[in-house]
C-alpha cells in the first residue's frame, strides 16, 4: 500500500501548488488584470475551497469505491486547504486593507459574506495546528470532535462565496450541490447501517 500511495501524494503535492506557481507567473509577467489584488483574492479563495470539496470527497469516495488508498491524501488535502485559505486572508488583510484593522473589524461585522468567511477562516487554524500525528495523540477523542468542524466549515465557505457573487450565481451553486451531495452520501450510509469511518478511516485529514 505504501508503495502505491507515496508516488500518489508526491503527484498530488505538485498538482496542489500549481494554482499558486501559474499566479506567481502571472504577477511576474504583469498578467492579472485591471486589478491584480482583485484577481489574487479570487483564485486564491477559489482554490481554498475546491480543495476543501475534494478533501470531503475523499471519505464517499472511499465508501461507494473502496478506494483506501485516498484516505492518505486526506491530511495533505486538507493543510493545503488551509493553506490557500491563510494566501487568501492575507491578501485581504495586506494588499487589500493595508493592516487598518478598524476597517477589517467594520467589514467583519457589516459585510455577511465577510463574517462566514472569516469563521470559516478562524475555525480552520486549530484542525491545521493539531493536524499533527502527535496532537492527535494528545487530544485523544476530542481530537475526532475537534476535526468535525470540517463540515461547518465547508458549509461556510460556501456561503461565503454565494453571498460574495453578485450576478452569476451558477458557479457556487455548483458548490452548493456538490457539498449536498457529499453530505447526502455521508447521511445514506449512515442509514443503512454503514460506518462512514471504519477504523482505517480515522480522521478528517488522515495522513
Amino acid at each position: 500500500m505504501p508503495k502505491v500511495a507515496n508516488p500518489i501524494k508526491s503527484v498530488v503535492f505538485v498538482l496542489c501548488l500549481l494554482p499558486l506557481m501559474l499566479l506567481i507567473w502571472n504577477a511576474f509577467h504583469d498578467d492579472l488584470g485591471a486589478n491584480p489584488i482583485e484577481k489574487i483574492t479570487h483564485i486564491t479563495g477559489d482554490w481554498a475551497l475546491r480543495l476543501l470539496l475534494l478533501t470531503l470527497t475523499i471519505t464517499p469516495l472511499r465508501m461507494l469505491f473502496g478506494w483506501k488508498t485516498l484516505v492518505r491524501l486526506r491530511r495533505m488535502l486538507g493543510l493545503y486547504t488551509f493553506f490557500y485559505a491563510g494566501l487568501h486572508f492575507l491578501t485581504y488583510l495586506v494588499l487589500d486593507q493595508f493592516f487598518d484593522f478598524d476597517e477589517i473589524v467594520k467589514d467583519i461585522l457589516k459585510r455577511p459574506y465577510i463574517t462566514v468567511g472569516f469563521a470559516a477562516f478562524v475555525l480552520l487554524i486549530p484542525l491545521a495546528v493539531t493536524s499533527t500525528n502527535s496532537m492527535m495523540k494528545r487530544l485523544g477523542r476530542r481530537w475526532k470532535s475537534l476535526h468535525q468542524l470540517i463540515y461547518v466549515i465547508a458549509v461556510l465557505a460556501v456561503l461565503h462565496f454565494l453571498w460574495l457573487v453578485k450576478a452569476d450565481n451558477f458557479e457556487p451553486l455548483v458548490y452548493a450541490f456538490i457539498l449536498l451531495g457529499l453530505y447526502m452520501i455521508r447521511v445514506w450510509f449512515q442509514r443503512q447501517g454503514k460506518p462512514s469511518r471504519p477504523a482505517a478511516d480515522k480522521s478528517v485529514l488522515e495522513n
